[in-house]
């Protein structure tokens, strides 16, 4: 663990920029982030991850004060993920705290799963109409499901999500979201990326109190970070209007590809 004199103005250029794209986008910042640290800077994966679990909960806490506001979540949804996320999470902390953090094989196995989330992260960019289409078109003329299925189904992906964004702070975006979009059909989908956002915040906080407890938390880099990516989030959202948005998209889609690649490549 560092202290705040570790300040580095190239993280908090860093943040401004990924702020940004994600402000443009919606995309959540482990996409971009955490690979960022790791590639660019040397950061090891466990300090990278935990550094910016702390990152993203602060930075979504944002998010959450505005759909609240705007009336954009649902509890009964956020309690369900939280139900399967929160002891996966805590599983995972526990895991952690009981291996050798600095080890090949540990860096390995999250630089592995970065990776893979990643490149599922970018189709999701790219194809998530057709990925819903064909879902729909699947369930087809069949009965709708059960509430209490619906709300196993939902926990089911808690679980799956706590475990991920704990081991690599990827996952409650781009797939997360998708996922709700075929349990939730009829619900509008500012509601769902909304309560998406609300249950990101204590996984992401549970996440990164947990890395901070076994010692993988950098705090002069987190603050740099958040100098940069609290402006860059607010300029991002405000120019966003004026963008086309597909064609963003496609361009972060390609890059997370590139940097997937990065990661997994031998």
């Amino acid at each position: 663990m560092t202290d705040l004199s570790s300040f580095d103005p190239l993280y908090s250029f860093s943040g401004l920029l990924v702020g940004a794209l994600v402000g443009i986008t919606g995309v959540g910042g482990g996409s971009l982030m955490t690979p960022l640290l790791v590639l660019v800077f040397g950061v090891h994966p466990a300090t990278a991850v935990g550094t910016d679990l702390l990152y993203a909960a602060v930075t979504k806490t944002a998010g959450t004060a505005v759909h609240g506001m705007h009336g954009r979540v649902n509890w009964r949804i956020v309690g369900c993920l939280a139900a399967g996320s929160v002891p996966a999470a805590l599983l995972m902390l526990w895991l952690m705290a009981g291996v050798d953090r600095k080890s090949v094989e540990v860096a390995h196995t999250i630089t592995t799963a970065l990776g893979w989330l990643l490149v599922i992260t970018a189709l999701m960019l790219l194809f998530r109409k057709q990925v819903l289409a064909f879902a729909f078109h699947a369930i087809g003329e069949r009965s709708p499901p059960k509430p209490v299925t619906i709300a196993v189904w939902t926990t089911v992906l808690g679980l799956a999500l706590g475990t991920l964004v704990t081991l690599t702070s990827v996952g409650a975006g781009a797939l997360g979201v998708t996922v709700l979009l075929v349990l939730y059909p009829r619900l509008d989908v500012r509601e769902i990326v909304g309560s998406d956002i609300v249950h990101a915040v204590p996984l992401t906080l549970i996440g990164g109190m947990g890395y901070w407890m076994i010692g993988e938390i950098n705090w002069g880099m987190l603050f740099a970070l958040l100098v940069g990516s609290i402006p860059g989030i607010v300029a991002g959202s405000l120019i966003a209007p004026r963008l086309h948005e597909r064609t963003i998209r496609i361009v972060l889609a390609l890059t997370l590809v590139v940097v997937a690649w990065k990661l997994l490549a031998p």
